[in-house]
């Protein structure tokens, strides 16, 4: 009976001291801070571009906290998660980013990983706006946005350049068979071109021999490659070894990095001129461009790409977004449901732009998109080098 009283004892004891620490914690500094995820590729084929989202959405942060925070007392929080360009990674992210408390999400920063994301995140109603994940299908929920132009626009836009600088020529194609954004940036591609004729030449993923789609466009003097920089850069390699007729190389965004992101290969040593097109100018000399340019060039000791720049005007547009409702229409601990729902308030206005590196007065109008949340910005092309 003694030993009975004694357990008894010990075992009220301990919740004693269980709940003057859980009483102590509640007393503690509260966590007041505002949290935001983004997943992608931080190693593998595709790190140029998450490592670039990483830092751009990094010193957005490093840069609003500077000054104050979320309405000048809130400081952000960034959660980052390695998905290695591989959709079936993306949930493990996902929860851990909840489970950490993630209030609003930067998406992923490539189309396959994304379309994983968008899904798990409908569930919840946790909004994001994903600075790269271009296809056109990332955005059909409600809670889902795009800063980047999608696949469909990037075609309608490649497709308005051509006609204007070739119109009733005849130009090569290469894109990659099977692949969501090659072929879905080439079939908007060819739906609205009108004059110009095309030759086409298409890869599969994970080839390195590009002899045979030389040999079929080598009499094209424009070569319009909606692909990513690795097999871009191995298509030019392959020129080099052939007489041909090409002049210039065009691609859209999954051009980006290819200056730096592919190991042993030199872009000045490929004679043609090399562009895309782009939303975002790496040699602006002025305005919000030049701005985030000098800042990422300070802050990481090297040259940013679009995908950076992107991510950093995600973070601003989402602080923006807040902050346009007032702070008496939030909370720091409010839940990313309620989150999502003060957001997609202001991004589906009319009246909401936001303007940063990547261009100016943006705007996000699902009505006008059929429920989309495509961005409504202007586009240009980027010249990553002119002809030697």
């Amino acid at each position: 009976m003694k030993t009975k009283t004694k357990f008894l004892s010990f075992v009220l004891c301990a919740v004693l001291v269980v709940t003057s620490c859980f009483a102590f914690a509640s007393c503690g500094k509260k966590d007041e801070t505002f949290k935001i995820g983004v997943s992608g590729p931080l190693t593998g084929g595709a790190a140029t571009y998450g490592i670039a989202v990483k830092n751009g959405a990094a010193l957005a942060v490093k840069e609003i906290n500077a000054k104050g925070g979320l309405f000048g007392k809130y400081q952000l929080q960034l959660f980052t998660y390695d998905d290695q360009h591989n959709a079936t990674l993306v949930s493990t992210g996902y929860y851990d980013m909840v489970q950490k408390g993630m209030q609003a999400s930067l998406g992923c920063v490539t189309s396959a990983p994304c379309a994983e994301f968008a899904d798990l995140s409908a569930e919840d109603n946790m909004f994001f706006i994903t600075p790269s994940a271009s296809n056109d299908e990332i955005p059909k929920n409600t809670n889902g946005y795009q800063l980047c132009f999608s696949v469909g626009i990037q075609g309608k836009g490649a497709a308005a350049y051509v006609e204007e600088a070739y119109s009733g020529k005849t130009i090569g194609l290469l894109y990659c068979s099977g692949d969501n954004y090659s072929e879905g940036i080439k079939d908007q591609f060819k739906e609205n071109l009108k004059t110009v004729t095309v030759v086409e030449a298409s890869f599969n993923d994970g080839d390195t021999d590009f002899s045979s789609q030389v040999n079929a466009l080598k009499d094209c003097e424009f070569v319009f490659m909606p692909i990513y920089y690795t097999p871009a850069s191995q298509f030019m390699t392959e020129a080099k070894k052939t007489a041909n007729n090409f002049k210039v190389f065009y691609g859209c965004d999954g051009f980006d990095g290819i200056e730096t992101g592919v190991e042993g290969f030199d872009i000045n040593s490929v004679p043609q001129k090399v562009s895309y097109l782009s939303h975002f100018n790496a040699k602006a000399t002025e305005g919000k461009a030049k701005t985030f340019i000098d800042a990422y060039k300070a802050e990481y000791n090297e040259e940013p790409i679009q995908f950076g720049a992107a991510a950093y005007d995600c973070v601003y547009a989402i602080v923006a977004a807040i902050e346009s409702k007032g702070e008496e229409n939030f909370k720091i601990n409010m839940s990313a449901s309620d989150v999502c729902d003060l957001l997609t308030s202001v991004f589906n206005s009319e009246t909401f732009t936001y303007s940063g590196a990547t261009g100016s007065n943006m705007k996000w109008n699902k009505a006008a998109n059929n429920g989309y949340g495509y961005v409504d910005k202007s586009a240009t092309e980027y010249v990553v080098k002119e002809a030697n």
